[in-house]
């Protein structure tokens, strides 16, 4: 079993990030049980439901809440990835 909370910390950089992001290709693949949003629309709809609510979850596992985020960089993965091969 992986331990995604682990992965996400030792994200340092774009190619943590990319593997951090092949690593849930994988695990979805082998194990669409542990899936609860495994459609696209799903799996939108649910990023787009906890961005909303995302101060909560730092707040709860008294963690800091991010102040610097650059939205445009995650938009434009978002949108690039709906044509990029």
């Amino acid at each position: 079993m992986i331990d995604f909370e682990k992965k996400i910390h030792e994200i340092n950089n774009k190619k943590d990030f990319i593997n951090f992001v092949e690593l849930l290709i994988v695990n979805l693949n082998s194990n669409p049980q542990d899936w609860t949003n495994i459609t696209l629309v799903d799996f939108l709809e649910s990023i787009a439901s906890w961005t909303e609510d995302m101060e909560g979850y730092y707040q709860n596992n008294n963690l800091p809440i991010p102040q610097d985020v650059n939205w445009k960089v995650f938009a434009n993965i978002l949108i690039a990835a709906k044509m990029y091969e």
